[in-house]
């Protein structure tokens, strides 16, 4: 049988093996009470398990091996941390396993005690040749209350890693969760080809200077534009050329070094994607909606907030021209429901959670399910394929949940650790 240790710990867990007159390897009965708690850190498998051996009850640990000679490949026979080993539960034991006092460890062999369906039914998810999801072929059979409640708690999971990444900037930006936000707000104006250089915009342009100028919507502009480093060069209209005026005066009063120009990127971008195009925005949005995290804390209704991002208005320039000196037909530039909904999702929902779970104030957590919840599911081919496999998603919610699925999950054969796989294999009761 091809099979690994994660599979055991799983037959163990929930008991998953023949327990009828358990014995040991020794001959002596054996009575499991607890499976204990399974360790995924470093030290024995399973922790505070109780079982009865003959008319002796013990409490303590137990560890889990393909084959009992594992024990000492692994090194455990001289290290403390499993010298409270009260069972070694084997798939063979092809060898004895002796204690430093030369003592043999009580030991269970599953070897003719785990059912061939069900190794059978782990073979096909873990090693078949499925095309898109080890479940491929029977994820239908698992029931809707139990897809919902795995993608959920696999949500929660996505969320959690990616706060992770906030709360660490948020250090580094000495706990200015405004800074932090705009940052990040940042990034996400690029999605993804221009995230590099919009980041190192925000990072090489505070806040605070911004916040300066927060009546003067040409000084902003002056100074996203000149720290994106678009005024450099040549320049004939007369917007950029005044800008370019106004921007070389700010830079030395504030010392600003910027962001070299060829980060940018326009090849195979719509012009209405255009980092001169998501730049102008960008600049709109830090005039119109100064000290924008504090008004996003505040604004209950999904409504309002599509409203914060709805209503910024480009400077007139950008009304026919999609780059500087270049004109082009006339095309208004102000952000569209689909951007505006990526931003929803990529920080406004991820800065909600961060700051509900850093600061302990659950409202916060609940107001960023809600607003995935409200936010129209995204459009993939990841989440295309769950389509046509039956798993439908009907929100950013379930989307996201289906996306940290598959990337943390299905990508790794991670069955055994998937609420949707468990229950395949008959594994738990989730």
């Amino acid at each position: 049988m091809l099979f690994n240790e994660d599979f055991l710990h799983h037959i163990w867990k929930f008991k998953l093996y023949d327990f009828r007159d358990l014995q040991t390897t020794d001959g002596e009965a054996l009575e499991v009470i607890s499976a204990g708690v399974h360790n995924h850190h470093a030290g024995p498998d399973f922790q505070d398990v109780r079982i009865r051996i003959g008319d002796t009850l013990w409490a303590g640990h137990a560890e889990i091996h393909i084959n009992a000679g594992d024990w000492h490949k692994h090194n455990h026979t001289h290290n403390d941390a499993y010298s409270n080993v009260v069972l070694h539960v084997v798939y063979h034991n092809n060898e004895p396993v002796l204690l430093p006092d030369g003592n043999a460890i009580p030991t269970l062999e599953l070897f003719d005690r785990i059912p061939e369906s069900l190794y059978l039914r782990y073979h096909q998810l873990v090693y078949g040749n499925q095309k898109i999801i080890p479940c491929e072929g029977s994820i239908k059979t698992v029931n809707g209350i139990t897809i919902r409640n795995w993608l959920t708690r696999v949500l929660v999971e996505r969320l959690q890693k990616k706060s992770e990444v906030v709360i660490n900037s948020l250090q580094h930006n000495r706990g200015n969760w405004e800074e932090t936000f705009y940052q990040f707000l940042a990034a996400n104006f690029g999605f993804k080809i221009n995230a590099l250089p919009f980041e190192l915009l925000a990072k090489s342009l505070p806040q605070t200077i911004l916040a300066k100028h927060k009546n003067s919507a040409f000084q902003i502009e002056a100074l996203i534009f000149g720290q994106a480093g678009f005024l450099e060069g040549s320049l004939t209209d007369a917007y950029p050329v005044e800008l370019r005026g106004e921007y070389h005066f700010l830079q030395k009063k504030y010392g600003l070094v910027p962001v070299e120009k060829h980060l940018w990127k326009f090849m195979r971008l719509r012009p209405s994607n255009f980092p001169t195009v998501r730049l102008a925005q960008f600049a709109a949005l830090s005039f119109q909606s100064n000290h924008l995290f504090s008004k996003i804390l505040e604004t209950d209704s999904v409504v309002q907030l599509r409203k914060l991002f709805s209503n910024i208005v480009v400077n007139e320039y950008w009304r026919d021209h999609y780059r500087f000196d270049v004109g082009s037909k006339p095309f208004i530039k102000n952000f569209g429901d689909i951007s505006i909904d990526l931003l929803l999702l990529n920080t406004v929902a991820l800065f909600l959670y961060s700051y509900g779970s850093y600061l302990k104030i659950p409202a916060y957590v609940d107001r960023c399910l809600e607003l995935l919840e409200n936010l129209p599911v995204e459009n993939n081919f990841i989440i295309n394929e769950f389509k046509e496999l039956g798993v439908k998603a009907d929100s950013a919610f379930e989307s996201q949940a289906l996306l940290e699925l598959r990337s943390s999950y299905c990508d790794h054969k991670k069955c055994l650790q998937c609420g949707v796989g468990n229950q395949i294999l008959n594994l738990s009761n989730i």
